[in-house]
């Protein structure tokens, strides 16, 4: 679990990353469909780590849930 953990975690870095250049090129393009592209790159670069983390605090809540009626249940 701790391994997955860490290549789910590196794989969020490099999408991060991707993201950033793609915004940087998409800013630096001259191209009449780079105004959307910019766009949506910002949104996107905004809402991966957002939603990242919204499943990160959900699953530690259910985790803990879990382990709170797990507890419950052995008494």
């Amino acid at each position: 679990m701790k391994k997955l953990k860490r290549i789910l975690a590196l794989i969020g870095v490099i999408l991060l990353a991707a993201l950033y250049v793609s915004t940087l090129v998409f800013a630096l393009m001259d191209s009449p469909a780079a105004g959307g592209m910019f766009r949506a790159s910002v949104a996107a670069t905004i809402l991966v780590p957002v939603l990242l983390y919204a499943y990160i605090m959900i699953a530690r809540l259910l985790k803990e849930r879990r382990q709170d009626e797990d507890d419950h249940s052995d008494a």
